[in-house]
């Protein structure tokens, strides 16, 4: 109980009151036969090689369909203040791929079936790149460029480190470490998790004092061998069928009218528009939720739904969303990929309200 306490803790206060209300309804039936059927994940043998997860399997095929593909390359940049020492920084990053095996583990195919091969030791290295000579605008511009050719720089998954970095050295009291990792072992959640790990080790290797991270209980391919042992049969039955049911009928494209016409093929050379809600309206929109007895999430959702049928006059939409799918507590420290893509299907035929919807 102390676990939970601590966890609603650290959540917002809003979202704080939306958990305690649902910990205060009585489960339903269906409720707590599906917690019945989702059992807690367990260490599994190494001794055979362990297949890979579904959302793996997914990139490792579209690895296989797109060769040489950078598309799923992860970046993570960190701006380094103060004197480095590059000696403890390599041992942390080393120490980190160490602690989660799935930073040191590649995919073979063994009797047809790509499997993860997981290395014993962990290694990475971090040449430096001196960048010194030049003028600031010059550094900016070369750091770019760098990060640029990193970034595009594909993988090979059967025999390359899954991750990869350099040091930029700008100054003697400014570097950026530019790491890149492949999307089949780490998402955006794994970034924040490996980051306050880094902090963590670098601080201790720097400092001599021993590093206080917990231990793990699980690795990620406990939860690889979990969830493939768990989604099948009756479960995988009730799963396709729920997704079958809510999506039945639905429309194959969301018909924007847009200048140009959609790509037969994905090209990935769209652009991006990014813009700022002020604080103001921000805090009116939290309030609005708590209202509503929703998240803020929740709230952005409708009105985004309102403004693509409005653009599309479009009533039955499909809007894809991530989610963090990590629903075990063991699974929240983890480095690996987990995330994945639901779709929410609206509909707003009957025109209803933003509290409705």
């Amino acid at each position: 109980m102390s676990d939970l306490l601590k966890r609603l803790e650290n959540i917002p206060l809003h979202k704080r009151e939306l958990v305690l209300k649902k910990l205060r309804q009585k489960p339903k039936k269906s409720v707590i036969e599906k917690v019945k059927q989702n059992p807690s994940i367990k260490p599994v043998s190494r001794e055979k090689p362990i297949p890979l997860s579904f959302a793996q399997t997914r990139l490792w095929f579209l690895d296989r369909l797109e060769e040489q593909s950078s598309h799923y390359n992860v970046p993570l940049y960190l701006e380094l203040k103060g004197d480095l020492n590059p000696d403890a920084l390599t041992k942390a990053i080393t120490e980190i791929i160490q602690r989660h095996e799935v930073l040191r583990t590649n995919f073979r195919l063994i009797d047809d079936q790509p499997v993860q091969i997981i290395r014993q030791n962990a290694h990475i290295n971090l040449p430096i790149i001196d960048l010194d000579y030049k003028q600031f605008s010059e550094q900016i511009k070369k750091v770019n460029q760098l990060a640029k050719e990193e970034l595009q720089q594909s993988f090979n998954l059967e025999h390359d480190n899954l991750l990869r970095g350099k040091i930029l050295r700008l100054n003697h009291q400014y570097h950026i470490l530019l790491l890149v990792m492949h999307h089949i072992v780490g998402d955006a959640w794994s970034m924040g998790i490996f980051t306050r790990e880094l902090s963590t080790l670098y601080e201790s290797y720097c400092t001599g004092t021993l590093p206080s991270l917990p231990k793990l209980a699980i690795q990620y391919a406990d939860f690889a061998h979990w969830q493939r042992q768990w989604l099948q049969g009756a479960n995988l039955d009730q799963q396709l069928n729920y997704w079958q049911e809510k999506l039945a009928g639905i429309p194959p494209v969301l018909e924007l009218p847009t200048d140009k016409t959609r790509p037969a093929v994905q090209h990935f050379r769209g652009s991006s528009e990014s813009f700022e809600i002020d604080r103001d309206l921000t805090e009116k929109l939290k309030t609005l939720s708590q209202s509503s007895g929703t998240t803020l999430f929740m709230t952005l959702l409708a009105a985004f739904s309102v403004l693509l049928s409005r653009y599309s006059n479009q009533q039955d939409l499909a809007i894809g969303s991530p989610i963090a799918n990590r629903n075990h507590h063991e699974l929240e420290p983890l480095i690996g990929f987990f995330v994945n893509t639901i779709v929410f299907r609206i509909n707003l035929e009957e025109s209803p309200t933003l509290k409705e919807l």
